[in-house]
Parts: C-alpha cells; sequence; structure tokens
C-alpha cells in the first residue's frame, strides 16, 4: 500500500461445485515483503451490523500490535491510518473493501492506526494479531476525526460508534499529550522483529 508498511494481500479462491478453500493467511508469502514472519499470539472475531464504526485503535510501541484482517462473513471497509509521528505520510490513510468473496486481507504493522465500517447487514471480521490485549497500552483516535477525514460510505448508513470511540480524543489532541507513536521508534521495532528473524 502507499503506507509504509501496510499490506493488501488478495488470495487465490479455489471453487467448485463443493464449494471454495482460501489459504486466508501465508507467513512465509508476507516475510518476502516484511523480512520476518509476523507472529500470532492472538486471534480476535468482531460481528457487526450496517453501519458500526470500530476504530481508530493502535497499541504503543513497542511492542505495540501489529494486524492481519479479513472478513469472514460480509462486507467492510478497511481503513489503515498513518499515525507515526515523523513518517512522511504521517495523518493520512487508505482504504480496502473486505468481503466474503475475494477474501481480500490487510495486514498492518505496529504503530499504524485501524478501523473500519460494515458495509453488510451483518459482518464479521477476524483478526491475527501480534501481542495480547493490553488495555493501559492500547488507544484510540475518534474516527470521524476531520482532520483525518476518512470517507465513510453513503450505503453505511448513520455511523455507529462505541462510547469508547464516541469519546477517544481527535489526533491533534493525541499528538499534543505525546500518545502517538514515532516513526523512528516503529523502525526501531520493525529492525528487532528482523534481527530476531535473521537469529
Amino acid at each position: 500500500m502507499a503506507i509504509p508498511d501496510a499490506y493488501e494481500l488478495t488470495p487465490v479462491v479455489r471453487s467448485d461445485d463443493r464449494g471454495s478453500f482460501t489459504e486466508v493467511f501465508r507467513g512465509d508469502v508476507l516475510a518476502e515483503s516484511l523480512g520476518y514472519v509476523p507472529r500470532t499470539v492472538q486471534a480476535n472475531l468482531s460481528v457487526s451490523r450496517r453501519g458500526v464504526v470500530r476504530g481508530i485503535h493502535y497499541a504503543d510501541v513497542p511492542l505495540g500490535q501489529s494486524k492481519y484482517v479479513i472478513a469472514t462473513t460480509g462486507r467492510v471497509l478497511d481503513f489503515v491510518i498513518d499515525l507515526r509521528v515523523g513518517s512522511a505520510t504521517f495523518g493520512e490513510w487508505e482504504s480496502v473493501t473486505l468481503d466474503d468473496g475475494e477474501r481480500r486481507a490487510v495486514f498492518l504493522a505496529e504503530g499504524l492506526g485501524h478501523a473500519f465500517v460494515a458495509l453488510s447487514d451483518e459482518a464479521t471480521v477476524t483478526y491475527l494479531v501480534s501481542d495480547v490485549y493490553r488495555p493501559d497500552r492500547e488507544h484510540g483516535i475518534h474516527p470521524l476525526d476531520p482532520q483525518i477525514g476518512l470517507a465513510m460510505p453513503e450505503d453505511a448508513g448513520t455511523p455507529l460508534l462505541s462510547p469508547k470511540d464516541e469519546e477517544a480524543p481527535l489526533l491533534e489532541r493525541a499528538m499534543a499529550d505525546g500518545l502517538l507513536p514515532t516513526w523512528a521508534g516503529a523502525q526501531e521495532r520493525y529492525a528487532a522483529l528482523r534481527a530476531g528473524a535473521a537469529a
């Protein structure tokens, strides 16, 4: 993707009269770009109805939390937001439609923000993450922050946010409060992961 350290992956879906088969995650394929196989220590699953917005979420670096995201059922518009202060793409975002047809996936490295909006009546999203949930190290940015300007599709309806996401700070406030990861810190983390792979 145009945001460094974020990747969109489109697997091969093999279909026949029985149904279909897909390799939804290939660590070796990701390793060709990352220089290491991303570890998975927790798998999360969320079920959302149309219009539900989850995010923008991110974790302190280090350790941070990388995410590999797929839509198990339904359809979502998935957002990757660069929250790393000092990055050339700081504050920018990209979106990818994830659904249960093409089985596209998104990988985002530590330090990047993540959000999605459900576009189908019901959508199940699965995340493979590199660290367990640590509430004291997890943060959020308000997903409707006009400075970031995530483009919510009209067919999603009125955005539905959790109380936690409603109360999340705007990007400017999080930056002023020193809550955002840095580009340098994220690069150190990626280098350590690559060094571990080489060891």
